[in-house]
């Protein structure tokens, strides 16, 4: 950990990129910018589409926010850079990095730690697709059909039928190689963040999502008003904690660092909570569910902010 002079440090926001959450990027990125500036921190914005990385080194930046999401930064790739560079970055190293964005690997070393997460096959056509519904459809329930290695519900389909099964495989597969059908989980949906390292590592409170229809797409993520989040969540005390400590062991399992958020669902039946995933560079708009959870915590959006700079650090220390 690198202690934070905001007076004699200059820091780079990265934000936009060229992934499929560009615009949700930018979004989050300049109100990160605007609260660091609002501090007083030296901060200001780097595209990463627009610019090279190693003008970081040139231009004299000491320190990196990461506000990228998706491919090409929040994968490893950015975080791997940075470390040749030798610039504190924020959230998880390379390897949680690139092990979080691929949903198949997480759910596998998530598996061999013992935590929950829903059954899950990966595909690569349109047969086994329908091969995985057969398995994996519950009586009544559908099937999810989704990239492994993109977020913000992109390329996502809820499969109620066979004959969706080829269309669901060429959305998901046209955004990447790798295709993961999952079984669907009937119950609440929640999300939980994390601030902090190793045993200094916390759980934020528990919000709970409650979507148009239930379905929590990316147009109800970010650009509409219908979708509810409640914080407090409206569990009981004793599941919030439980969840709170499972999504913490999820955290530390992928070796995460700094913050992230996990996403959760609730079985309405047995109770059980399932681990979906976790974002290692989560949203930062008005929209988000990080600064949400830590204004029910008391932290501010920019004291928030301020907390995850203050994180920023290298895998490999320079000696």
């Amino acid at each position: 950990m690198h202690p934070l002079d905001i007076h004699s440090e200059k820091v780079a926001v990265l934000l936009g990129g060229q992934s499929g959450e560009r615009e949700v990027s930018l979004m989050s990125g300049n109100g990160v910018l605007q609260a660091l500036q609002s501090l007083g921190v030296n901060a200001h914005a780097f595209d990463p589409s627009q610019r090279e990385l190693s003008e970081l080194k040139q231009d004299g930046f000491t320190r990196c926010f990461i506000a990228l999401h998706g491919r090409f930064g929040e994968d490893g790739t950015v975080q791997g850079t940075l470390e040749l560079l030798g610039i504190p970055y924020t959230g998880p190293g390379v390897m949680a990095s690139s092990i979080a964005i691929d949903k198949i690997m997480t759910k596998r070393l998530w598996r061999a730690d013992g935590l929950p997460t829903p059954a899950w096959r990966n595909v690569t056509s349109a047969q086994e697709t329908l091969a995985a519904y057969a398995e994996l459809a519950r009586p009544g329930q559908p099937m999810i059909v989704k990239p492994a290695r993109e977020g913000s519900t992109l390329g996502l389909t809820k499969v109620t039928s066979a004959d969706q099964c080829a269309a669901a495989y060429a959305l998901a597969a046209g955004l990447d190689d790798e295709v993961l059908c999952e079984q669907f989980i009937q119950g609440d949906e929640v999300t939980i963040p994390v601030l902090g390292s190793g045993a200094q590592a916390r759980a934020l409170p528990v919000i709970r999502i409650v979507a148009p229809d239930g379905n929590y797409d990316y147009q109800n993520k970010y650009f509409t008003d219908t979708t509810q989040y409640l914080v407090p969540c409206g569990l009981p005390e004793g599941e919030e904690a439980a969840i709170q400590a499972l999504v913490l062991k999820a955290f530390r399992s992928l070796q995460c660092r700094g913050w992230a958020r996990a996403d959760v669902m609730i079985d309405a039946v047995t109770r059980q909570p399932y681990l979906l995933e976790i974002n290692t560079s989560p949203g930062m708009t008005s929209h988000s569910l990080v600064p949400m959870s830590a204004k029910a915590a008391g932290i501010g959006y920019a004291e928030l902010c301020l907390q995850i700079l203050q994180s920023a650090t290298l895998d490999y220390a320079a000696a």
